[in-house]
């Protein structure tokens, strides 16, 4: 009798989410013929609902230092209020300091800080557990209903998400109201196998290695390959399929003394000892559990004297054009070299182009399986002799940590990128560049509130400038008083300028809080 239940609740689970896809199917094409009106005409009446809930994996994502107050990293569209009839819902797990709200919006140009809070509705879940954002939406019938009250009359409305997963599908349909993003269904493509899988298709060059390994003994059969492929390899890196920030991964250490004969049993015996693993306080056992539950890959560890980790930005929008919307020099770090850091901006002019270029290949292919929204590729870039070899590490079917430093940046110049020169240039003509971290972390900054830190900014010259189109912004505001971490865009003319007043805030901070 309980397994008849059983089947008869598996069978309306079923129906239930073939009636939700079907109905997102729906929302998505009326989303895609309002487009052309609402995106080319900065006059039209819309609402964005912003749910920057990071729906990712918690055991991983809980390594991230501060990673619960990630849901500031997208205050940033804020800045979509300078459209005088656009409306802004913005909703976090616990209520946003004022101050760090009237931070932002004191930078709308030719718009009132009045007015543009007539246009924003803040709502919180007043939940500080470690759930995502969606998932404390969704069980909040009232506050759902909240979000649909928010919503002029008359005013087309869509969703905006930091990553999409069958939660804000479901929330969409809840809410009936688009989603600009990926469908789900189409995840596995941003995977770490269906990455591989995708460059194989687009002819793009990739790290040797396996994709769609199952669990340790398979990981182990791989890391036999490749040393036997590869004598002399020094190192390979394990990767979860829906790892992140490098936190997913592992890299395995090959023995300089290491046997000819019995390599499996060699590797059987060191896979424990010789795995570095990115993720703080992950164990082996728990790695490898997880790594079953997800799979993932196993490849090479590229090293080299001269080594890059550019990444591109693209976006397909509901029409289909594709758009680079940027290209990084990302910073990576750790013991292993697999941590996201940060990132320069635009990436190196030796190869920005290059990286671009592979990124529009990549784009194609997913605009053939129905990828909607931004998403980020990352790369790999070897010198060798006077040229860069390029391979494809993943892709990031989501926005990412390169997506608000260049909002930021599109948002407050009013400029573009123009990926077939490789360089940004401001509404005016000038040419802009940034450094972005979102580690900017000292024990020394723990106890600085939202109000502290925008006094020191301001009293220290570091405050964007409107006039001059350069400056800092700062965000993860509110993870600096518990954490003594924030994050940092640096925008100038320069390069150098840029690292100049990143330099300098972190000399300023330093000196208040050791006075």
């Amino acid at each position: 009798m309980q397994a008849i239940t059983q089947d008869k609740n598996q069978l309306l689970k079923n129906e239930n989410a073939a009636v939700e896809r079907e109905i997102f199917k729906q929302l998505q094409h009326q989303f895609s013929l309002h487009y052309p009106h609402l995106f080319a005409d900065n006059l039209a009446a819309k609402t964005v609902i912003v749910i920057p809930s990071l729906t990712l994996d918690q055991e991983i994502l809980s390594k991230i230092t501060g990673h619960f107050y990630y849901e500031e990293r997208l205050l940033c569209l804020l800045m979509l209020l300078r459209m005088p009839h656009t409306h802004i819902i913005y909703l976090t797990s616990v209520p946003v300091d004022p101050a760090i709200i009237d931070y932002y919006l004191h930078l709308l140009p030719g718009i009132s800080g009045y007015d543009a809070k007539q246009r924003l509705t803040l709502l919180s879940c007043f939940d500080a557990s470690s759930k995502s954002l969606t998932e404390k939406i969704l069980v909040r019938p009232r506050l759902l209903q909240r979000i649909k009250n928010s919503i002029p009359q008359g005013a087309a409305a869509h969703i905006t998400c930091f990553n999409v997963t069958e939660l804000e599908r479901t929330l969409s349909v809840k809410l009936h109201i688009p989603l600009y993003g990926c469908n789900p269904d189409l995840n596995f493509l941003g995977t770490k196998s269906g990455s591989r899988k995708i460059f194989k298709a687009c002819g793009v060059d990739l790290p040797d290695g396996f994709e769609d390994v199952k669990n340790k003994e398979e990981v182990i059969d791989c890391l036999i390959k490749l040393k036997q492929r590869y004598p002399n390899l020094k190192k390979a890196v394990i990767k979860m399929n829906d790892g992140f920030s490098g936190e997913g991964n592992a890299v395995f250490s090959y023995s300089d003394d290491l046997p000819n004969e019995n390599l499996r049993s060699w590797i059987e015996q060191h896979i424990e000892n010789n795995l570095s693993i990115v993720a703080s306080d992950l164990t082996s056992a728990t790695f490898f559990k997880k790594f079953q539950a997800m799979e993932g890959i196993v490849e090479i560890f590229l090293d080299a004297a001269t080594i890059h980790s550019p990444s591109v930005q693209c976006r397909i929008n509901p029409l289909g054009k594709i758009e680079v919307l940027s290209t990084h020099d990302q910073l990576l770090g750790g013991a292993s070299g697999q941590v996201f850091q940060g990132a320069t901006f635009p990436a190196d002019p030796a190869y920005a182009i290059d990286v671009a270029n592979a990124g529009m290949k990549v784009a194609e292919v997913l605009k053939k399986y129905g990828v909607l929204g931004r998403f980020g590729i990352d790369f790999m870039s070897i010198k060798e002799a006077d040229h860069w070899k390029h391979y494809a590490i993943e892709i990031n079917l989501r926005k990412g940590g390169t997506t608000h430093p260049y909002l930021m940046l599109q948002f407050l110049t009013d400029g573009n990128y123009d990926a077939a020169t490789g360089t940004f240039f401001t509404h005016d003509n000038r040419q802009r560049f940034y450094f972005a971290t979102d580690n900017l972390q000292n024990e020394c900054y723990k106890g600085l509130t939202p109000h502290d830190l925008i006094y020191i900014a301001m009293n220290s010259g570091l405050h964007y400038n409107g006039f001059t189109e350069e400056g800092v912004m700062f965000h993860l505001i509110s993870a600096l008083s518990q954490y003594g971490k924030l994050g940092i865009v640096c925008i100038a003319g320069t390069p150098q300028r840029a690292r100049d007043f990143y330099d300098k805030t972190v000399e300023v901070l330093n000196t208040e809080c050791n006075r």
